[in-house]
């Protein structure tokens, strides 16, 4: 095996990783409605965060590039592939708290997300994949294209389903009655 797969497989492996590890804590492998769909778009139902891709997909687009920038300015003599699986660990780390117990309970309490059950395990596999993207289309691209795009998704987010990665990171860690009002009121 060459030097430059390396990273490439243990990327791939971590995402296989947490496939397994999310279905063996009991996560479902697909939406309990019994089929995948590509794109499912309605947030304020139980088959949210079940299929391969939803509004909140933007999100993770966003850490793509988030994390990008962020070990270009830390790690930049490190391999891209090395950086990606990085950013693949975060990411991945992310995906497994998110689906434990404690936070999913907390989405349900301090967020309008009642119905959320945590994410099937092809969502989150998806997800990961996203960020993926994210994070090869921010080597790509040119530094105020990222921020542009980042820009647009969390306003357009922020339009459409009154939420995003700003949005719900405030409400993750620092619950406002207002922010949950006005989300509701959508």
């Amino acid at each position: 095996m060459t030097q430059s797969r390396s990273p490439y497989l243990v990327t791939l492996f971590m995402i296989l990783a947490t496939a397994a590890w999310l279905w063996w804590i009991g996560r479902v492998p697909i939406c309990q409605c019994g089929y995948v769909r590509l794109w499912y778009g309605a947030t304020m139902t139980s088959q949210n965060s079940q299929h391969l891709l939803d509004w909140y997909s933007f999100s993770h687009l966003i850490h793509g590039f988030l994390f990008y920038g962020a070990l270009w300015l830390v790690a930049r003599r490190l391999p891209f592939g090395w950086r990606l699986s990085i950013a693949t660990l975060v990411e991945a780390a992310w995906e497994i708290v998110e689906n434990s117990n404690a936070i999913i309970e907390r989405y349900r309490t301090v967020t309008i997300s009642l119905d959320y059950y945590g994410d099937s395990v092809v969502n989150s596999v998806a997800d990961i994949a996203v960020m993926v993207v994210g994070f090869v289309l921010a080597r790509i691209l040119p530094v105020w294209a990222t921020v542009v795009l980042i820009l647009a998704f969390e306003a357009l987010t922020i339009w459409l389903i009154r939420d995003g990665l700003a949005l719900n990171i405030l409400m993750l860690l620092y619950p406002l009655d207002a922010v949950r009002d006005w989300q509701a009121a959508g």
